[in-house]
């Protein structure tokens, strides 16, 4: 910030959903939307309606012609680069929309540039922000887990593929498919749940058996092809990541797959072990001893006090930290380049048909 305010003036790149989404959080938060920037006109339309904002259609103009303290960046993904990176160089604090980038070469540019820059970068993995999230790494921090060695991943919809014809389902745009779009969140989690260990090497299978055809069933209406509609992406993937001291993740993605939903993830440790939902409020404990007598015990999360979760806690996370000027201890730009990595090594190994190591980057 170029000076103390306790109200953030704030600028959104890409006024879509999550565009949208941020500036109503920021408002209700009590800051102020002060501009936006879009290619899309009906989106600046409806932006400026909504908000009475300044728009524009080229964020570098936007951010040349603002008194801006922070901006938050919701492009696709080929867009975070440029966006971010031209907000760093203006001295604003960024929140950016996950994955950090598009590939790892434009997340490790965005991550050199954030190093060099007086404002920080964040990125908006708000899973973390949820009761079950903070009453587990309170245990775990305290020793309750022991050794914590093994999560199993899930993020996995049994219909939900993003409408075809939008940049979800473009490479181009992307980066990528199910991995990136829904994936990026399960392996976040999943590494905030082992705290972050260093990443060795990762096996992987990716797949693309729903998107493709001309007879998937979608009775929830996510998927709109149209002739022009461009599917290049993967919409399911299978990992093994393994990590320093033999840590490791198991993780299953998919936009659509023949099975029960679900967004479970089963944490293992020496002393103990966790069930919980990414994002969700539910937390059950499994524990033995010998205290007493032999025994399993299991236990259950009653109530908690965190008050803002998922989005909303998140952009006030953010907030909170640009009013203050000490960047934010989680979501940091060097984690989300650690995610990054993995998504690249999923590709590498999916496309090698063996594992590869990550030790090296």
């Amino acid at each position: 910030m170029s000076e103390h305010r306790d109200a953030v003036r704030l600028g959104i790149v890409g006024l879509g959903f999550m565009g949208q989404t941020h500036a109503s959080n920021a408002t209700e938060l009590g800051h102020e939307v002060v501009a936006g920037a879009d290619v899309v006109a009906d989106s600046r339309d409806e932006f400026a309606r909504t908000y009475g904002t300044a728009v524009y259609e080229d964020a570098a103009e936007m951010y040349a012609a603002e008194d801006l303290d922070a901006v938050v960046v919701s492009t696709p993904n080929a867009v975070h680069e440029q966006a971010v990176v031209g907000a760093l160089e203006h001295g604003y604090d960024v929140l950016c929309e996950k994955p950090l980038a598009d590939d790892l070469a434009a997340a490790e540019r965005i991550a050199g540039a954030a190093r060099d820059a007086d404002g920080f970068v964040a990125v908006n993995f708000h899973n973390r922000v949820a009761t079950a999230a903070e009453v587990f790494t309170g245990h775990r921090e305290a020793g309750r887990f022991g050794d914590v060695t093994h999560v199993q991943a899930n993020y996995v919809r049994s219909r939900g593929i993003p409408g075809v014809g939008s940049w979800f389902t473009n490479e181009e745009l992307s980066g990528g498919g199910a991995v990136v779009d829904i994936g990026v969140h399960a392996i976040d989690f999943a590494l905030y749940l082992l705290d972050f260990p260093r990443v060795e090497d990762v096996f992987a299978v990716t797949r693309t058996e729903f998107g493709n055809r001309e007879d998937y069933a979608d009775p929830g209406d996510w998927y709109d092809a149209t002739e022009e509609a461009v599917f290049d992406v993967e919409d399911s993937a299978t990992a093994i990541i393994r990590c320093a001291d033999d840590r490791t993740i198991s993780l299953e993605v998919a936009w659509a797959a023949n099975q029960v939903e679900t967004q479970e993830f089963l944490v293992r440790g020496t002393d103990g072990g966790a069930r919980l939902d990414l994002g969700g409020e539910e937390l059950h404990l499994i524990e033995s001893s010998q205290r007493g007598t032999d025994h399993v015990m299991q236990s259950e999360l009653i109530q908690g006090s965190l008050e803002a979760t998922g989005w909303t806690g998140s952009d006030e996370r953010f907030l909170d930290a640009v009013v203050s000027g000490e960047p934010p201890e989680e979501n940091t730009v060097e984690r989300a380049l650690t995610v990054q990595r993995v998504i690249d090594g999923i590709y590498r190994s999916a496309e090698a048909g063996t594992s590869v190591s990550l030790d090296d980057e």
